[in-house]
């Protein structure tokens, strides 16, 4: 990207190893607020990642993660838990006239896409570090949009029809990836879980063809993230031109590395569930320092976490994961940085009537 850092420059940039985890929903214990008041609300969003950033000082900086965001401003029914991530409840699109009906939907002007890019201005313009975006991957989008089961099985008795909503979908996404890049973010991370089910061979042709498109529509750093066990698709990943490679926790960084490029980073990948959520902060340092010693004189590499953070995520145990990446003792926090474009007393005076509508 001409006059852009790659990722992989941003890797190289520290001293240390880089730490970035996906950390969004946590923020929601510093403002007492509800997920939902977050995925609604830009100026609540804004201030829980703001507590995060001051408290625990990563590396560049993610949103709560929704994967029902795009889907549900072309129409699909969502349902919104108050402490759980929104969930899509519905299908649209089982005919090409179904798929006909939704094409002149303009999700930019959607409320919550709306919130989501007001987030990522007050991001952008506040933080000195990296803000990157999240926006869902085409075969995942499809996949809501056709219910899981019909998406799978049409990849093998309606082949031609999933390409055309795939075609679809990968235009939603691109202007919703464009319009974050215009408020500020630097890195978009796209979100394919459903391609998880799929072989090499089906990947690259319901998947990667059209993530390699995707990217080609924005310019900002790509990232590829995909849940679960994507040994069999490492190759496959590398193949769409994603600059990273966020991955869970299933799959051996020591091992993988040797697959990847020197040009793609590869991102993660602590267990958030079993480790940053359910252990104690002496076993989440010892197990993110055993990643970072193994993947040590590796360029390449961001720690992080396998997926986004459950939002009760003590905070004690990411204060470890943090000082391990520092390579500090257990129990000692890294020093404070100045990460904030002005005080955050200023900046949190700004959005505290928003704050107080959301709450």
């Amino acid at each position: 990207m001409d006059g852009k850092k790659s990722l992989v420059d941003f890797a190289v940039g520290f001293e240390r190893v880089p730490i970035v985890p996906l950390l969004g929903f946590p923020g929601r214990q510093i403002t007492r607020s509800s997920i939902k008041q977050n995925v609604f609300n830009s100026g609540v969003h804004f201030l829980s990642l703001l507590g995060l950033v001051d408290r625990f000082q990563p590396d560049a900086v993610f949103p709560m993660m929704d994967l029902t965001l795009e889907a549900n401003a072309l129409g699909s029914s969502v349902r919104y838990d108050l402490m759980a991530p929104p969930s899509v409840d519905d299908h649209l699109i089982d005919t090409e006239e179904d798929l006909d009906k939704v094409y002149p939907v303009d999700i930019l002007r959607d409320g919550r896409v709306q919130a989501f890019l007001e987030t990522m201005k007050l991001m952008s313009a506040h933080f000195k570090i990296p803000a990157a975006g999240y926006v869902i991957g085409p075969f995942t989008l499809a996949s809501q949009l056709m219910g899981a089961s019909q998406a799978a099985k049409a990849v093998i008795k309606k082949p031609d029809f999933l390409e055309r909503v795939l075609a679809f979908t990968t235009h939603v996404i691109g202007n919703y990836a464009r319009a974050l890049v215009e408020a500020g973010a630097s890195m978009i991370c796209v979100l394919e879980p459903s391609s998880m089910m799929l072989s090499p061979v089906q990947f690259e042709r319901f998947s990667g063809q059209f993530l390699t498109r995707l990217y080609s529509k924005f310019d900002a750093n790509p990232i590829l993230h995909i849940c679960g066990d994507t040994t069999h698709l490492i190759d496959a990943m590398v193949g769409t031109g994603a600059e990273g490679l966020s991955l869970d926790s299933m799959v051996d960084f020591p091992v993988v590395i040797d697959q990847i490029p020197e040009e793609v980073v590869l991102i993660g990948n602590i267990n958030p569930v079993e480790i940053m959520l359910l252990a104690e902060p002496a076993e989440v340092y010892a197990r993110t320092r055993q990643l970072v010693e193994a993947m040590a004189g590796r360029p390449n590499f961001i720690l992080s976490t396998g997926c986004d953070l459950p939002e009760d995520t003590p905070f004690e145990n990411l204060d470890a994961f943090m000082s391990a990446g520092h390579n500090l003792p257990l129990g000692t926090r890294p020093s404070s940085g100045n990460l904030l474009s002005g005080e955050k007393e200023a900046i949190a005076d700004l959005f505290q009537s928003s704050w107080q509508k959301g709450h």
